[in-house]
């Protein structure tokens, strides 16, 4: 079974609290190993962990979340048109 990132995606936290089942976790890091957007995420939302997990306080520019939630969504709706591997 090879996993598409999407799949990969909906892993990233269980990943990282070592969660996933063995078989699960051993394919999602063999498509790390192959996958740079996948990895960036990996490292952006263990970036992000470490952040929040900091007690200190700070406050985000006007706009943000909506233009990340916009960011994400048209990221998500990109991947979703890629074609899978092996499809015309």
């Amino acid at each position: 079974m090879v996993l598409e990132c999407k799949h990969v995606w909906n892993y990233v936290s269980e990943f990282l609290d070592n969660s996933l089942p063995t078989k699960t976790r051993e394919l999602v890091q063999k498509h790390l190993e192959n996958c740079e957007i996948c990895s960036a995420i990996l490292d952006s939302t263990r970036n992000v962990l470490i952040l929040t997990a900091d007690d200190r306080v700070f406050e985000l520019p006007a706009g943000y979340t909506e233009r990340l939630h916009a960011r994400l969504a048209r990221e998500i709706d990109a991947a979703n048109r890629r074609p899978t591997q092996g499809q015309d």
